[in-house]
């Protein structure tokens, strides 16, 4: 039996695999026309979703510039006791260019509170499970944030808090301002992206000052229980079978070795590229945002494998292209 995850100290069924919903609204270029056509390929892959099992949707304020929410909403307006077997996560934070501003990072109480209202309105629900801080915010008031967020906990708006995208310090610092524990980190970690895990290998190793992640951020989280979301987690379906004709050697490879694995462990490929995650101590809890409902099929078979130990350092080894040092 799988491990818990440390999320399930929150919600207690967790699924080990989250749904990210951003292609669930199709074009954004049609504007506010959402078509039928939309609406239901998005239905059958929330619904495929949770036929497998994964119960934890992802969502933000900006995917598709609000419509990914509009249409799940559409999806529980239609079918309202889905809800019930949900934990539903959006994030906010993010203000997109407009006119003569090129974009920025907001968590002034203003805008976290008008985001969650916008949030709900357009999910049309009463409340978040987890409020999502985006992207850090260079110019945040950590006690100004912390008291609206305590503000929208207290309202009712939001039950949970957590980040993306940030470092360990960062996450320390704004559980500082805020009594409810932060339960989850959001970042990229996938086959494609090994820094997370390059990280900690390549201490005291020349070229350690090259590693594109923030050391300690792992073992932050691990020591206080929050939650490692990977997205990007299946890395856009490249180590599955197009990958096997990629013109980089490293993608051919690993795609190749993710092939025979696949074989081996009696799962699709999606599986053994989740697996590679799944099998790290710090219970890391992939999020995959395929519409492709046999691909959300195929994505959950990894939960019933546990990757060998050398199979695992032969895909990471494969996939960073050089041997340990």
């Amino acid at each position: 039996m799988r491990k818990s995850i440390p999320i399930q100290q929150h919600f207690a069924k967790a699924s080990h695999i989250a749904y990210g919903c951003m292609g669930l609204s199709g074009d954004i270029n049609r504007g506010d026309v959402i078509s039928n056509k939309e609406i239901a390929m998005a239905q059958g892959a929330v619904e495929c979703a949770l036929a497998c099992g994964i119960n934890y949707f992802d969502h933000a304020d900006i995917y598709r510039q609000g419509r990914a929410e509009i249409v799940f909403g559409k999806i529980l307006a239609k079918s309202p006791h889905l809800r019930e077997h949900m934990i539903i996560q959006s994030k906010c934070g993010i203000r997109t260019q407009h006119g003569n501003n090129f974009g920025c990072y907001d968590f002034s109480p203003q805008w976290v509170s008008h985001s969650v209202n916008g949030i709900l309105e357009r999910l049309g629900i009463e409340y978040l499970d987890v409020l999502m801080l985006h992207r850090p915010d260079p110019l945040v008031e950590i006690e100004e944030l912390g008291r609206a967020l305590t503000e929208l906990k207290q309202a009712g708006k939001i039950n949970h808090i957590a980040v993306s995208n940030m470092n360990g310090h960062q996450i320390a610092l704004l559980q500082s301002a805020v009594d409810m524990p932060i339960i989850a980190n959001q970042i990229e970690m996938s086959l494609s992206k090994l820094d997370w895990i390059d990280d900690g290998v390549m201490v005291g190793t020349y070229g350690n000052h090259q590693i594109d992640f923030v050391s300690g951020t792992l073992e932050y989280c691990q020591l206080n229980s929050v939650q490692l979301q990977a997205w990007g987690s299946l890395s856009k379906g490249m180590f599955c079978e197009q990958g096997l004709y990629s013109s980089n050697q490293n993608v051919r490879n690993t795609a190749e070795l993710v092939k025979q694995l696949s074989n081996k462990y009696q799962v699709e490929r999606e599986a053994i590229v989740l697996a590679f995650l799944m099998r790290h101590p710090a219970g890391i809890q992939p999020v995959i945002g395929t519409t492709n409902v046999n691909r959300i099929r195929n994505a959950v078979g990894a939960l019933g494998i546990n990757l060998e130990r050398h199979d695992w350092f032969n895909l990471y080894v494969t996939a960073r292209g050089e041997v340990l040092p």
